[in-house]
C-alpha cells in the first residue's frame, strides 16, 4: 500500500488517458471525492451533468494546480492574491470569479462567473499538470443526494458510469471538510458564500 503522497503512475497516466479522449473519471481531490473532465470539453461536461441527474443551470467548478494558470480562464483582481495566500495555508478555497472564458460554456454561471480552486492535493494537482487544462470537480453524487465523503460511500450508479476509477485513496476514510467558498463582483468586492 502507498503512503499518503504518493500515488501509483500507472494510475495517474491511465486517467489522464481518459481524461484526453474526453472521457470522464471519478478521483480524490483536496475535499471529496469528484467526478471530473477536462473543463474545456462540451460533451465531457454534458457527460458529467446527465451522470448527476444534475440542472444544466447549476454550474460546476474546476480545479487548477497553479494560480499562475488563472489569466488563461479568468479575469484576475489584485485582491486575489490576499485570498489565494489565505487559502495555501488552511482549509480549501473555492473561488467564484466574473468574467470567464476560455473552458466549457455549460461550467459558465448565467452571470458569467466561475468557481476555481487550487488544489495542493497531490494527485488531483498532477491530474491537472498532466493535462494542462482545468479539470471539473463536482461532488461524486447523484443531485440532490448526500455528497461521499469517502470512497466507500460513492453510489453504484456513479462508479459504473465513469470511464474511470482512480485507485488511489480509495481506503482512506479520514473525513474531508468542503472548501470555503468566496466570490468576487464586478467591483472587486467580495462574499463569503460558505466559510
Amino acid at each position: 500500500m502507498l503512503e499518503t503522497g504518493q500515488y501509483d503512475k500507472s494510475d495517474l497516466a491511465a486517467a489522464l488517458q481518459v481524461l484526453r479522449r474526453g472521457g470522464i473519471i471519478l478521483y480524490p481531490t483536496d475535499t471529496v471525492w469528484g467526478i471530473g473532465c477536462d473543463a474545456t470539453n462540451s460533451a465531457a461536461v454534458k457527460h458529467i451533468f446527465a451522470l448527476k441527474h444534475r440542472a444544466d443551470s447549476k454550474a460546476m467548478l474546476m480545479l487548477l494546480d497553479s494560480a499562475d494558470k488563472l489569466a488563461r480562464y479568468v479575469d484576475v483582481p489584485e485582491s486575489v492574491e490576499i485570498l489565494l495566500s489565505a487559502a495555501s495555508e488552511g482549509r480549501p478555497m473555492t473561488i467564484i470569479y466574473p468574467n470567464a472564458y476560455g473552458v466549457a460554456p455549460e461550467l459558465i454561471a448565467e452571470d458569467g462567473s466561475i468557481g476555481i480552486r487550487i488544489t495542493n492535493e497531490v494527485f488531483s494537482k498532477a491530474l491537472c499538470a498532466g493535462l494542462g487544462k482545468p479539470l471539473v470537480s463536482t461532488s461524486a453524487n447523484i443531485s440532490g443526494e448526500p455528497a461521499a465523503a469517502i470512497f466507500a460511500e460513492i453510489s453504484p450508479a456513479i462508479i459504473e458510469g465513469v470511464d474511470y476509477v482512480c485507485r488511489y485513496r480509495r481506503n482512506d476514510n479520514a473525513p474531508k471538510q468542503p472548501s470555503s467558498i468566496i466570490k468576487i463582483n464586478k467591483d472587486n468586492t467580495f462574499n463569503i458564500i460558505r466559510s
